[in-house]
Order: structure tokens, then sequence, then C-alpha cells
């Protein structure tokens, strides 16, 4: 595989990318620099490798192989054959090829410059044009054609353990980042009241116990030119297990979601520290052990639920964690400030509102409850 220095850019929910950032920092990732739409780091194949492995917030891991100019489509076709595309792709994986373009730019089609790029690499490279391979995604800003290959394939929230999902279920990513701005650091006891599959006990228990997003799954990136499976197999094993100190709650009045959260968990290897009940936000009750966070995503009345009655449900909640949970945080992700104000709560001021399911949702933390 070619070696060398890539701008590799790691995508986010848009209104998170500083928390994306942090993260990439922490794992020690070069620079991390916040931009829309995610973050710009730079590294070799190895750290494109480990992005999709360790990075819980990130989205998907794109890596820039190149650039030039065109002006009309017969330059970018001319350019694109003398592009050396079997540094970066097999003749024998299927290529698509997706174009963005701005307003600044001679080429304005986005559908006849892939046609373009797809015949140029098919023609000069021999490898075919399909949906089952690889990603090639072009940007054409100021007329400059910028490149770069998908590395991830399937999104990152797609880890591979959470078969079985509720309505309207929390991606991975996102719990991760949420929990990371709610102050998560794996040493505390997370509980969701309203667990539905149960992302956020999971996602904290594997935070926890030091296991990586990318464990059990494939990447696109293994099916790129000179991809060295055997560093992808060591690299794979430099992570620590842990046995975390704590025990992470879910519990929710559906008993089938109970269900398919106990299922997630087990496939997920968080089966020993995690527990799921059935009981009503009423019946909650406060765990053993020391305080943590309480991490919760309501119904918020656009998809699931009806909106007034919903009222009531976030009051309830409200009461019973300011009186049963003295000592514990508060994260709240909800689409409808009047509902998280119905919770009486004492909530920080809040961040941008992220994209989640078609809505704009929010953020609500509070400090250490009274």
């Amino acid at each position: 595989m070619t070696t060398g220095d890539f701008e590799i850019f790691l995508a986010a929910p848009p209104g998170l990318e500083p928390v994306l950032a942090e993260e990439a920092r922490a794992e020690g990732f070069a620079l991390p620099r916040p931009v829309p739409g995610g973050v710009e780091t730079r590294g070799g194949w190895s750290e494109v490798w480990r992005a999709n492995l360790v990075l819980r917030g990130a989205s998907r891991v794109l890596v820039r192989i190149g650039e030039f100019r065109a002006f009309h489509l017969a330059q970018l076709d001319k350019r694109a054959r003398k592009f050396p595309w079997g540094d970066y792709l097999r003749p024998d994986v299927p290529v698509k090829v997706e174009v963005a373009t701005n307003r600044k730019s001679k080429i304005y089609h986005a559908g006849a410059a892939a046609q373009r790029l797809e015949r140029a690499i098919a023609d000069t490279l021999g490898a075919p044009i399909g949906e089952d391979g690889v990603t090639l995604k072009a940007r054409i800003e100021d007329n400059l054609v910028i490149l770069s290959l998908d590395s991830s394939g399937e999104p990152l929230h797609r880890r591979g353990h959470k078969q079985a999902v509720s309505k309207a279920p929390m991606r991975e990513t996102l719990a991760a980042l949420f929990l990371r701005q709610c102050g998560y650091d794996g040493t505390e006891p997370v509980l969701d009241p309203m667990c539905g599959s149960g992302t956020f006990p999971i996602e904290a228990a594997e935070i926890a116990a030091g296991l990586l997003p990318g464990r059990t799954r494939s990447f696109a990136f293994e099916r790129f030119a000179g991809f060295d499976a055997e560093a992808w197999a060591h690299l794979k094993t430099t992570g620590t297990i842990r046995t975390p100190g704590v025990l992470f709650h879910g519990s929710d009045r559906d008993q089938g979601a109970i269900r398919m959260a106990a299922e997630n968990a087990e496939r997920s290897g968080v089966a020993a520290w995690t527990r799921f009940d059935c009981r009503s936000v009423a019946d909650l009750e406060r765990p053993d052990g020391p305080p943590g966070l309480v991490m919760v995503n309501p119904p918020y009345g656009a998809r699931i639920g009806n909106k007034k009655l919903l009222f009531g449900v976030y009051a309830q909640l409200g009461e019973v964690l300011k009186a049963r949970f003295s000592g514990w945080r508060v994260g709240m992700v909800t689409s409808e400030k009047a509902l998280a104000t119905a919770s009486g709560l004492p909530f920080l001021p809040t961040g941008a509102p992220v994209p989640h399911g078609g809505l704009k949702v929010v953020l609500y933390r509070t400090g250490v409850l009274g």
C-alpha cells in the first residue's frame, strides 16, 4: 500500500464537530481541527485504519488522495486518465463515484462529472463500476477537483452488535458524543430510564471496558490496493480490555425493548456489566454504588408518542430524578425545549442543535443534582 501523509476527514454530525475533535485529540491523532461537517487531521494509512477502529464519534473516515484543476468535462476526463488510480484502487474491486459540485465551478453537472471519472477509472485501471465495492468521493470547488476515498464503507455507527432496535434508536456514534459532552469518562455508572434497545448503557459499558468500537466489523479500506492484512490484524490487538468497576443500567416499560437491549449487550460483550429491567419511570430506583450519569433520550412526540401527553411524562421523570438521584448528573436529548423545561430540571446552557432522524435535537445537561 502506498505510504505517505494524507489529509484525513472524520465526518461528524453538524454541531458536534468540536466534541469529535476532542475525542480525536485524546486518542492521539495529529492536530485535529473542527471544520463544518467534521474534523480534519493528518496521517498515513495506519492512522486511517486506527480512526475507523477506535473513534466512537466519527460517522465515517475519508482520506484525500489527490486533486487537480478542471474547467470543463473534457479536461476532467483527460486529467482523470492520468491519475494514478492503481496506487489506491484494485482492478478487481468495483468502484462507485459520488460527486458534489458548488456554484463557483464551471463543471456544474455532478452526474456527468461522476460518469467521466468512472469511465476513466474503468478504462485505465480496469476496475468495474458498481455499488458493492468502494466509494470515491469527488468535490469540485472553484474548478478544483478534490478526490477522497471513503475508508469506512458502512457508516461507523453500524458496529455489528445492535441487531435488535426499538423505534427511533439513537445511533451509537451520536450516543458516544453526547456521553462525552456530559463529561463521561468510563469511571462512573450510567443509567437510562427509557433505554429502548440499550444504546446509552451499552456504549458507556464499552467505553469503560476499553472495547474498541470497530473491533468486529469490516471496513472498505480492506479492499484498497496494497492493504496490509497482517499490520491491520496487529493494530486490532493493541487495545486494553478492562473490567469496569461499576455497572450500567437501563430500564424501560416495554418488555420487548428490555429483551432487545439484553440481547444487544450480549452481542457487544458487555452483558456482565449491564443490567436491564422492565419498569416505569415512577418505579425508577437509584442503583447501589456511587453516583453517576443519568442519560436519557425520551420520546419527543414528533414520531413516537402524543406530544401533549409527554409533558406529564417529562414532569414525572424530572420529579423522580430530583427526589431519588441526589449527587447524579443528567443528560437529556430532545427536540422540544418545552418538554425539557417541563422536567423542571436545572439545565445548564445548551449547545448547538444536532440532526437526528430528520429532526434537530439538543442535549440538555445538569450539574450535580442537590
